[in-house]
């Protein structure tokens, strides 16, 4: 497992907020196990419904936010990540694994960037009981394992599921740090992230991190391709609740149900927020040098509008922070997409850029006016999560009140493109003394099924600069369309340009949208 992996981003994991202890719930604190075993409900159970985060999260906001204080012994506080990676969950003491269920979950130890407690539940016959921790259960490598009696608790979990053979149960879903959790399909191999919550990214006066501090995990019944998760998060502006349904297979989907309970008035809120790492490609690679063609977990934004418009912006690592909105009423979906599945545009036989999932955010109902927004932050590895996308409400969040947000979230290999629409399946840039020199390649049904001889013609618009000598032609390497041109940016610090292919008035492809900056 490669660094960046495990640690999920770790130029905002490093000032993460806190996971406060729960003691909302009636649960005795977790007894020690004398033996290896798989983790057991301990303490007294209590009544569960689908009702009860929701209860919790409300009540909870009605109080002032506590940081949370349940220290770990020092030879676990500042573990490094090579000591910390050594501690594993022994699988054979997987929860559900003795019952042969379709799900395991398995857990992870307190220390590195994760020192925060989770209290973990499981759900089983609508009463909770808390899951108790033991030592027992973790090979800890060179760390001297802790006490058996010791009760430290979680930092998270993953599932497991058989997604991918079915005599292997592989991992399929990790909740792990602040409200960061994952996922992905058949085939693929972890990659973007996604979060419960973000609150104002890139803000100056410092992010506010959201974090799960407990979860309530609903056992499973024989034969069921699904589990559902539920988790309370608490921060210093909210409190929320949350039920994912996941469904692993082909496409890995996620159901959520959120009710956020501002304590304060949220003018930054960032909804169905995706994280993800750019660090090159083939139109954004000045300076690089590197011996592979491209370096990323997803290539770029996908937006369907409100107004049934399809957009494809590809992603940049900027020499500044550079944030775009695209504002939207009722957006139907966005999502950071790993659109290039071919090995050799990346090279990489550890890393497999090529099988990272895409992630697709499916709003439930009207999600009223607001814009998506993404953030691309200047990065020099790729060992950072540097580009950030949500959607944010045009109003801001009034405090003392409940705001329902249903939305699906699509872990996925397959592209979002209405298969009515040709898509951009390269960018590439170079330069041409003072002017820039675009190359869009596009496929497509639409354009394979051309006529020969059918005029294509190329719309490229820019808000600043003047672009010029715009040419289209067949691809027939790619059964596809050429579309190239020139941009002059004058003395233009950074130019919105968008581009897409007609047949007269007939739009056969998706808009490109692009921001150019020197």
């Amino acid at each position: 497992m490669r660094r960046r992996e495990f640690v999920l981003g770790s130029f905002s994991l490093a000032t993460l907020a806190g996971v406060a202890t729960d003691a909302t719930l009636n649960t005795d604190r977790a007894l020690a196990a004398d033996r290896a075993k798989p983790p057991a409900a301990g303490g007294d159970s209590v009544p569960f419904d689908g009702s009860t985060v929701r209860r919790i999260a409300r009540e909870l906001a009605q109080s002032p936010y506590k940081q949370p204080n349940d220290p770990l012994p020092a030879d676990l506080a500042d573990l490094s990540y090579d000591v910390y990676r050594a501690i594993r969950f022994r699988p054979e003491v997987a929860l559900w694994r003795e019952q042969g269920l379709p799900f395991q979950v398995q857990f992870f130890h307190r220390g590195f960037l994760f020192n925060d407690r989770v209290r973990i539940h499981e759900v089983a016959e609508g009463r909770a009981r808390l899951l108790r921790y033991s030592s027992n259960q973790f090979t800890f490598g060179d760390t001297p394992a802790p006490e058996p009696d010791a009760d430290l608790g979680y930092a998270g979990f993953r599932l497991h599921s058989r997604i991918n053979r079915d005599d292997y149960f592989d991992e399929v879903a990790v909740f792990l740090g602040a409200s960061y959790f994952r996922s992905v399909a058949k085939g693929q191999v972890f990659g973007l992230s996604a979060r419960g919550l973000s609150l104002n990214t890139a803000d100056p006066k410092g992010e506010e991190f959201p974090a799960f501090r407990s979860f309530w995990l609903e056992r499973p019944t024989p034969g069921t391709d699904s589990i559902v998760v539920h988790a309370l998060l608490d921060s210093q502006s909210t409190t929320a609740a949350f039920r994912f349904t996941i469904r692993p297979g082909e496409t890995t989907v996620t159901d959520i149900e959120l009710a956020l309970y501002p304590r304060t008035r949220i003018e930054r809120p960032g909804l169905g927020t995706l994280t993800s790492m750019f660090y090159f490609d083939a139109h954004d690679r000045n300076g690089i040098d590197d011996f592979r063609p491209a370096v990323h977990d997803s290539g770029g934004l996908a937006i369907h509008t409100g107004h049934g418009e399809r957009l494809w912006r590809p992603l940049t690592n900027p020499r500044d922070l550079q944030v775009s909105g695209f504002a939207d009423p009722n957006v139907r979906g966005f999502g950071l997409v790993q659109r290039d599945r071919d090995f050799a545009s990346y090279e990489d036989l550890e890393a497999i850029y090529e099988r990272r999932p895409s992630a697709w955010v499916e709003p439930i109902g009207d999600w009223g006016e607001g814009q998506v927004l993404l953030y691309e932050i200047p990065t020099h590895n790729e060992y950072n999560d540097n580009i950030v996308a949500f959607w944010r409400p045009k109003e801001p969040l009034e405090a003392k009140r409940e705001y329902i947000y249903v939305y699906r979230l699509h872990w996925t290999g397959r592209d979002p493109n209405s298969p009515g629409l040709a898509s951009f399946v390269h960018s590439r840039q170079g330069a041409d003394d003072k002017r820039r020199l675009f190359v869009l390649d596009a496929t497509g049904e639409p354009l394979a099924k051309l006529p020969p001889g059918t005029e294509v013609r190329g719309e490229v618009l820019a808000d600043k600069g003047k672009v010029v000598d715009v040419v289209t032609q067949p691809n027939p390497h790619t059964g596809g369309w050429r579309l190239s041109f020139y941009l002059d940016p004058e003395k233009a610090n950074a130019v919105d340009l968008r581009a897409r292919l007609l047949h007269e008035e007939q739009v056969l492809s998706e808009t490109w949208i692009y921001r150019w900056t020197p």
